[in-house]
């Protein structure tokens, strides 16, 4: 028995768009700020691009290789050591279930504004329903995803609109800020781009469900690149509108920036922000526990790992084992491990990723350079996607030893 390809390009458009943007952009920019200053959407365009080189490496091998088990998959074609895919399989399932454990005590925060439960009686009761969505059907669980990332998009559109005076001084800003930039404005404008960089990481969980996708071998690359553009634009509209409306010290002290932009403009309490903040949230963690559950159900099929963890619940076609040992770890980790050391081992096994996942299409091109039928690439794009990421790596290693 196999998963069941119920997904169209407008699902997995809507799943890519909400796990790219996700909880962060309403407190992200506030940080990205508080870096690069008044050179915040150009942090995030420079990002934007950086990220770009992998994404289309993500989306030639989505279309060569529509399995489950994605990344994991593509390094095992490209490099064919069987121990190392594996090894970064399980690294990106605990990246996927750490971000859900992180974002599930976020959803605590946001949760208890509104209704003061006990801690672990929000966390379980959340956990509970997401791993039943999840169980119930990869189209249900994408339709939730839809109607709550079109919820969060009202959100930012919402901010964008109440805010829309502040675009007046936009050609201002382009001819009397931007020419001031310097050599002593490059670290900043360096360490917001490294922050806005993980703004836009989500891309390459869309490839774990190729093998639920209907003709992934095109829908999923127009997904990717089209999922990219939308977040990317939107990114960049929030940080032109954060940069022209609060100050900068304000916004980096803000922990949410989105809502104070909300306040300042309509003198209205932010409470509907939170709110799509919650959602934004839930969203998050639907789509980690999706994507964990893929890998370890693509490595079971591939024969990596024990073969349990790829059985399905027959009468949905979904992962059971992997889904419930997936939420069974995030529970876990959300109820009672230190989190700060995981995410930051989660953000370098992510860097390297994108960098074995780029190096792995460059040796894929080598050998077979006319995949029929596929999206394909030119080949500088890996290479330059490659260089990048070891870049960002180097600083990554380089900022934790000192």
């Amino acid at each position: 028995m196999h998963l069941k390809r119920t997904l169209s390009f407008s699902h997995v458009l809507f799943y890519g768009v909400g796990t790219i943007l996700g909880a962060g952009v309403y407190v992200l920019v506030g940080k990205v700020a508080g870096a690069a200053g008044v050179f915040t959407p150009l942090a995030f365009l420079i990002a934007g691009i950086v990220a770009a080189f992998s994404a289309f490496s993500y989306a030639e091998l989505s279309s060569r290789y529509p399995h489950s088990a994605g990344a994991a998959g593509y390094i095992h074609q490209g490099i064919g050591q069987r121990w190392l895919s594996t090894l970064f399989g399980f690294g990106i399932a605990l990246s996927g279930i750490v971000s859900a454990s992180v974002l599930t005590l976020g959803f605590v925060g946001y949760f208890q504004v509104f209704f003061p439960l006990p801690q672990a009686v929000i966390i379980i009761g959340l956990l509970l329903l997401l791993t039943f969505l999840a169980l119930w059907g990869i189209k249900d669980s994408v339709i939730v995803i839809s109607i709550i990332t079109t919820i969060e998009l009202l959100g930012l559109l919402i901010i964008i609109w109440v805010a829309r005076e502040s675009f007046v001084d936009f050609p201002q800003y382009v001819t009397q800020t931007l020419p001031t930039f310097s050599i002593s404005d490059a670290g900043g404008l360096l360490g917001g781009m490294f922050l806005a960089f993980y703004a836009f990481i989500g891309f390459e969980d869309m490839v774990n469900v190729a093998e639920e996708t209907k003709s992934p071998a095109k829908t999923m690359p127009k997904a990717i690149i089209a999922s990219l553009l939308i977040a990317g634009a939107l990114y960049i509209l929030i940080g032109i509108v954060a940069v022209l409306t609060l100050p900068i010290a304000e916004l980096e002290a803000s922990k949410a920036p989105l809502a104070s932009i909300f306040t300042l403009y309509t003198g209205q309490n932010p409470a509907l922000i939170t709110i799509i903040s919650l959602f934004a949230v839930v969203n998050g963690v639907i789509a980690q526990i999706i994507m964990a559950s893929r890998i370890l159900y693509g490595m079971g099929q591939k024969g990596w790992i024990h073969s349990e963890i790829s059985r399905l619940w027959h009468h949905r076609g979904t992962p059971l084992t992997a889904t419930v040992v997936v939420s069974a770890i995030i529970l876990l980790f959300a109820l009672a491990v230190p989190i700060v050391p995981l995410a930051t081992a989660t953000s370098f096994i992510t860097l390297t990723l994108f960098a074995l996942v780029n190096f792995s299409l460059i040796q894929i091109k080598r050998k077979h350079p006319n995949k029929k039928r596929a999206f394909t690439v030119p080949l500088w794009v890996p290479i330059v996607g490659l260089g990048l990421n070891l870049c960002i790596l180097i600083q990554k290693v380089w900022t934790w030893a000192l």
